[in-house]
């Protein structure tokens, strides 16, 4: 495998990809100066510039983990609607109870009738399906599939769940209902999150912070197969690790783009949508900005020359 630094690299389903420990910088470290700053500028007023051709409210944040620091925001602490974005949280706890036996990942339930939830997904299809929690999780974060999905959160516990995002310091991430369920909807439970924890999760999963490495490699397996207007905005060759989000009048994703020696995380939360494509749109076009500032980074050296 050609690579520009030395790194560790972990194999995933067949697939080698560069360690998130081994990935962060350079020898030389990252070039910085007023090149950089002036193309950092530029990559922030178009980033405005997507936000301002929106026909509704978007939050985001875009982060360098090469230097941990965030390259642009715009209502990145402000709470707004997850949708399906929330099963990051969810899969980080899942992976922290297998570590500590309090749940199983691997033994197979039957599909009760009244664990179906409908929406998105497939298992609500199916006549006699038994699966193990690992199964449901993959679906989970895959097809987005509100059963299995629900058959998680019963698992590892609601509670649980945001205790541990509160413990991580993601407070603001707040799982308050099951998938469809309307009453809790009706109610005004959203599931909510700001840009920043969202990215943030992302993050933590991607770089394995706080799980042994079978449970990261596990999950980065799952976000891996996710399709999504991130995956669309970069190269089939670059590693996306990211998760959709949609709901009427809301889009939303967040990931991790490993971009060859300079990787970033990227959350975009768009909401009080006309048009749900329009949401996608921007979500893939911020996206793209920001691998073609990180992509120049990493292949310019100080002068931008590739």
């Amino acid at each position: 495998m050609s690579v520009r630094i030395a790194c560790a690299v972990v194999v995933i389903a067949g697939v080698v990809w560069p360690m998130a420990g081994g990935a962060q910088s350079s020898p030389a470290g990252p070039a910085a100066g007023p090149l950089q700053a002036e193309l950092k500028a530029q990559l922030v007023r178009g980033l405005e510039r997507i936000a301002a051709s929106l026909d509704g409210v978007v939050g985001y944040r875009v982060t360098d983990l090469t230097t941990n620091e965030p390259v642009a925001a715009r209502l990145d602490s402000e709470a707004m609607p997850t949708a399906s974005a929330i099963k990051l949280s969810v899969l980080y706890e899942l992976m922290k109870q297998a570590e500590a036996g309090a749940v199983a990942l691997d033994t197979p339930a039957p599909l009760r009738r009244e664990q179906i939830a409908g929406g998105s997904g497939v298992v609500q299809f199916l006549t006699t399906p038994s699966l193990s929690l690992r199964d449901h999780a993959t679906l989970m974060i895959a097809v987005s599939d509100n059963t299995s999905t629900n058959i998680v959160i019963q698992a590892a516990g609601m509670d649980r769940i945001n205790a541990r995002m509160r413990a991580l310091g993601l407070g603001d991430i707040r799982l308050r209902r099951l998938m469809m369920d309307a009453a809790a909807v009706k109610r005004g439970d959203e599931n909510v999150a700001s840009p920043r924890s969202l990215a943030r999760i992302a993050e933590l999963l991607w770089r394995g912070e706080g799980l042994t490495a079978e449970s990261r490699d596990a999950a980065l397996g799952m976000l891996r197969l996710v399709s999504g207007a991130i995956r669309a905005a970069v190269p089939a060759r670059v590693p996306v690790f990211a998760k959709t989000g949609g709901l009427s009048g809301v889009r939303t994703e967040a990931g991790v783009v490993v971009v060859e020696g300079r990787p970033f995380s990227i959350a975009v939360m768009t909401t009080y949508l006309q048009d749900e494509a329009e949401g996608n749109r921007v979500i893939r076009e911020m996206t793209a900005a920001a691998y073609g500032y990180f992509d120049r980074l990493a292949t310019g050296g100080a002068y931008g020359r590739k």
